[in-house]
């Protein structure tokens, strides 16, 4: 066998304390072959059960003993007989737990064991139970075989004697490099829990950690994390014969660029050139041109410095986690970043580097290292390794206290209980227990889409099945909890008013270079309907030209505007054209025709100027528009005001006003004093 190929034996536990999650079990080895499948192929397996009530397999009938252990699928390269042997796992009636050696074979070899580990073993014919687990640990180092222990126990178990000597056993493999031993107590945890395909780890660097120019560290750099990928779906032909059992069913696929001004001349790629868009125009750059513009950087590590922990804020991390760890076998290595590893972690330090992995790389990546001391002694202290965004990377949201807005925008005290209990509800992480752990929480896509995968290849036209059980406790909350707590989720829903937000299309860069000529024609605009566009922009339909509020629905267009921000003066327009409206609206009043509007107008752009933090254009606004108009036919509209209250924006609500709350709340009785 290869050196990059595996034999694989599941050792699966079908006793009683294991009823309860075998369909879980069934799935995730299910899984682990269909994995197989698509990326190991030549890939061996072989499947033992054991607490079943029969016994079958070969050691018991050449040497006795070994019951109630049946091999359902002998070791061979993965087939689809592997996937039939796990759709139907056996419920056995006898606890038993496996200890056995492992047959001599080449390449790769491990041992997967799912099991409960809570009924006694039986004692071995010489010896004790730890002498017997050390001569086959002996066994398994010199055969170079691995274990995966995964030990299953819901909440609530109560430990006993039994277990606890179980799990003694399990650990001694751990504790002698051959095996990894983890307990879950989920079915969920148990799904996550088994490493369903197999990634050898590759360095992404190999080289020196420059300190200075004449203190240089080797270290070698791993990936810690990588998003698992979907596998790349090919195209299938059926086009050829039945009868043709050495057809390929290869899809090649040939592209032909033509002129829009002679669409059947075809432009041959010495006459294509790439272009990028510049504002209205395309602006074309040769692959010369471009290569030239390239940075390229020379291959190396460098440390740029210090800096307190405190001040490399958690969302500044980007894109995949590194390992860097010293170069093995280099014992100078080791005790330098050991060395600097414990002295950041004793000061609170970590370090900024500057990182190009590979030479020709067309960019460099600068990130932060932060020290990884281990706790096993075999094990050296390491770094992780997260990039950092560059000031383009960065999107800015600022978002204002609650304690800075005026009452009216804040939550209420009812409404902050609804909010909190909530979050109290879905706690993830309750004293002494934490649910979907990273390491043990599987992508709910993935595994469903090798399961149908799997189903497509026996029935080929079986439908998408319902979400598994499992697989929902992931992507939605508990049911459970739902079910218990619905009185806190239906409070929540009282204590907040909820309005639909419709979302708008953008215009298509395809639509933008098709329909920028003089000579072109306007392109035919439907009708807008209810059903497309939803009933509010019906009924409010959105002003011709999107940079000014119009008279039907000022502040829907007023709100739009706000939202557009397509530039950094944007605000600062809305509100102008906010206040132009309001002013029109009372200057054409008739009999207070227009009061309604107007105030709903005075509302909207006063509790804008305090979000956005522009107190002094609306009191600027109201002081010059009352001075103007109190005078004339619609003086009693500022009666109205003042018995909604809308006067000046006080520096309680807008720390940048200069207006106190008792000058605001006399706004309108001083006024009519220096008016008299």
């Amino acid at each position: 066998m290869a050196r990059n190929k595996e034999a694989l034996v599941l050792l699966l536990d079908v006793g009683p304390s294991m009823h309860e999650v075998l369909q879980e079990v069934k799935n995730i080895c299910s899984t682990l072959v269909h994995k197989k499948l698509v990326y190991n192929r030549s890939d061996e397996v072989g499947i033992i059960f054991f607490g079943t009530k029969e016994t079958s397999n070969e050691l018991a009938k050449e040497l006795g003993g070994y019951k109630h252990i049946t091999v359902a699928h002998d070791i061979k390269v993965v087939d689809e007989e592997t996937t039939n042997a796990l759709q139907n796992l056996p419920r056995g009636t006898v606890p038993d737990m496996l200890i056995r050696k492992f047959g001599n074979m080449k390449g790769k070899k491990r041992l997967c064991l799912i099991t409960s580990a809570q009924h006694p073993l039986r004692d071995p014919p010489e010896g004790t139970k730890e002498d017997q687990v050390d001569t086959i640990a002996d066994q398994m180092k010199r055969h170079d075989i691995k274990m995966d222990g995964i030990v299953f126990r819901e909440p609530g178990v109560r430990h006993n004697a039994v277990m606890e000597e179980n799990d003694r056993l399990l650990y001694q493999f751990r504790n002698r490099a051959v095996a990894k031993v983890v307990q879950v107590d989920s079915p969920t945890s148990l799904l996550g829990a088994l490493k369903t395909r197999s990634v050898i780890p590759v360095t992404v660097f190999r080289g020196d950690l420059e300190v200075s120019s004449n203190f240089k560290i080797k270290v070698w750099v791993y990936k810690k994390t990588s998003e698992e990928k979907f596998p790349t779906l090919k195209k299938y032909s059926d086009k050829a014969p039945p009868s043709d059992k050495f057809a390929s069913h290869e899809v090649k696929v040939d592209y032909e660029y033509k002129s829009v001004v002679e669409p059947d001349k075809v432009i041959p790629p010495d006459q294509r050139i790439k272009g990028y868009l510049y504002g209205p125009q395309v602006v074309p750059i040769s692959s010369a041109e471009w290569e030239a513009v390239k940075f390229k950087p020379e291959k190396g590590v460098k440390l740029l410095g210090f800096t307190d922990r405190s001040s490399i804020l958690r969302h500044y991390f980007m894109k995949d986690v590194c390992s860097f760890i010293p170069e093995p076998g280099n014992t100078k290595a080791t005790l330098a970043i050991s060395a600097m590893a414990r002295a950041m972690q004793q000061m609170n330090k970590v370090a900024i580097v500057r990182c190009v992995w590979r030479q020709g790389q067309g960019n460099v990546a600068v990130g932060v290292l932060t020290p990884n001391i281990s706790s096993v002694n075999n094990v050296p202290d390491s770094f992780y390794f997260n990039v950092l965004p560059f000031a383009e990377d960065i999107r800015e949201f600022q978002f204002r206290s609650f304690s800075s807005l005026p009452p009216s925008s804040r939550p209420t005290d009812e409404q902050q209980e609804a909010a909190d209990n909530l979050v109290k509800m879905l706690d993830l992480a309750p004293p002494g227990r934490e649910v979907l752990k990273p390491d043990f929480t599987p992508n709910p896509m993935l595994e469903r889409f090798y399961n149908f995968l799997d189903l497509k290849a026996e029935q080929p036209d079986a439908t998408v099945p319902p979400l598994d059980r499992c697989l929902r406790r992931i992507t939605e909350p508990d049911p459970e909890v739902i079910d218990h707590q619905t009185p806190i989720i239906q409070n929540l829903g009282k204590a907040f008013e909820l309005k639909e937000n419709p979302k708008k299309k953008k215009a298509r860069t395809q639509d933008r270079l098709t329909y920028n000529g003089a000579d072109d024609q306007a392109k035919s605009i439907e009708e807008p309907s209810a059903e497309k566009i939803g009933i509010h922009e019906v009924l409010y339909p959105p002003t011709e030209n999107p940079g000014m509020i119009g008279d039907s629905n000022p502040v829907h267009d007023f709100e739009a505007m706000l939202a557009e921000r397509s530039s950094s003066t944007w605000v600062q327009k809305a509100i102008e054209e906010m206040k132009k409206c309001t002013a029109a609206l009372l200057e054409n009043s008739r009999q207070g025709d227009n009061y309604q509007k107007a105030l709903e107008c005075f509302v909207a752009l006063r509790k804008a100027c305090i979000i956005e933090q522009e107190p002094q254009e609306f009191n600027q606004f109201l002081t010059k528009t009352y001075e103007r108009l109190k005078k004339g036919d619609v003086a009693d509209f500022f009666q109205l005001l003042s018995s909604k209250n809308i006067s000046l924006i006080s520096k309680e609500e807008a720390p940048d006003s200069d207006v106190t709350e008792e000058m605001a709340r006399n706004f309108y009785l001083k006024q009519e004093l220096a008016s008299q």
